[in-house]
């Protein structure tokens, strides 16, 4: 039985891998860290936990954690999981980081970015991005592991077959992305209230979003090649979802049929990836709840070019189902376990 501890419990990532742990088969919770809530009745934060977890709260020390578990979750913000990693704590458990802290290679890039001095730079290149399939086999060898974003999962993996096989002109490269509010995280501000986001749409961090130099990053691994795009997110008044919807000029002349063969090579036996029939597109409802991601393409022969699409749920394929899976790889389990969860609907 896998021992775990979570450290930003009360967040609604940190509240997703409560939920998905409870479920699991080979794990149990033993820590619930929450610098907002300590000593308070973790039920008492979620009331949808009422009789199922009896826990207290307590404080994000590390540490101590790592001496009674073998594995930490940070669900927190950019920051704080780089000061509190050290050798001493990596001896003794793995770490799977759900903030930005190690998903980038280049400091500079991460500074720039997200406006702090990186507490920690030196696990930066041993830290591992946990994007289950396409760095399966390093994931399971990690001892710190970097979960991916949420739209940096969605986009990547429907662009990626493209951009490893040449198919695309990467400088061409758009990426237009809508959430649901959750992705916000659940600290209160004034653009997420009710009345703000209801009956509502918005672009926010135009040409300056902090996933895309993420998303950048690992479609230049793919493609071989630096990738520079374009890339707007835009808040929708949804609790859950990501739909992705990504435009990119074709190097040459192809048929449906030639790229669906390609999706088909990558992905057909990945349990989580369901690439569409011709003529469908990725819906956000047909992911909901599940670690799934919808993918699907179009080809415009008019211009030449290429759209990529996808849907998954934010905070499970997007926060904690993707860090149950990587949990599942460094543990030596089955990648699926814990997480074969039916979308709901409606």
């Amino acid at each position: 039985m896998i021992k775990a501890g979570i450290i930003g419990a009360t967040g609604y990532a940190g509240g997703e891998l409560v939920r998905l742990l409870l479920g699991h088969p080979e794990a149990e919770i033993k820590w619930y860290g929450s610098k907002s809530y300590i000593d308070q009745r973790y039920a008492d934060v979620y009331r949808n936990m009422f009789r199922i977890v009896e826990d207290v709260c307590r404080e994000d020390n590390i540490e101590a954690l790592s001496k009674e578990v073998d594995v930490v979750f940070t669900a927190t913000p950019q920051g704080l999981c780089a000061s509190l990693v050290n050798e001493e704590v990596l001896s003794r458990v793995k770490v799977i980081d759900l903030s930005a802290d190690f998903r980038i290679k280049d400091v500079n890039v991460y500074e720039k970015w997200y406006g702090i001095t990186h507490p920690c730079p030196g696990y930066i290149e041993e830290a591992v991005y946990g994007l289950c399939e396409i760095n399966r086999d390093a994931v399971k060898g990690a001892r710190l592991l970097a979960n991916p974003g949420c739209y940096p999962t969605c986009s990547i993996l429907s662009i990626y077959p493209l951009a490893k096989e040449g198919m695309i002109d990467t400088s061409t490269l758009i990426i237009d992305a809508k959430s649901g509010t959750s992705g916000a995280g659940r600290g209160a501000k004034v653009d997420n209230l009710y009345c703000e986001v209801n009956e509502n749409i918005k672009a926010y961090g135009v040409a300056s979003h902090r996933h895309t130099p993420e998303i950048e990053e690992q479609l230049s691994y793919a493609a071989g090649e630096p990738v520079l795009l374009n890339f707007t997110p835009h808040l929708v008044p949804m609790n859950r979802g990501i739909l992705v919807t990504a435009y990119a000029s074709l190097k040459r002349e192809v048929t449906w049929e030639d790229v669906k063969a390609i999706y088909d090579r990558y992905y057909k036996e990945e349990q989580f990836v369901r690439v569409l029939d011709k003529g469908v597109c990725p819906q956000t409802k047909w992911v909901e709840g599940s670690n799934y991601v919808d993918v699907g393409f179009q080809i415009d022969a008019r211009t030449r070019r290429v759209i990529m699409m996808g849907a998954m749920d934010n905070l499970v394929k997007g926060a904690a189902g993707q860090a149950v899976q990587n949990m599942n790889l460094m543990s030596g389990l089955p990648e699926n376990m814990g997480l074969n969860l039916v979308p709901m609907f409606p």
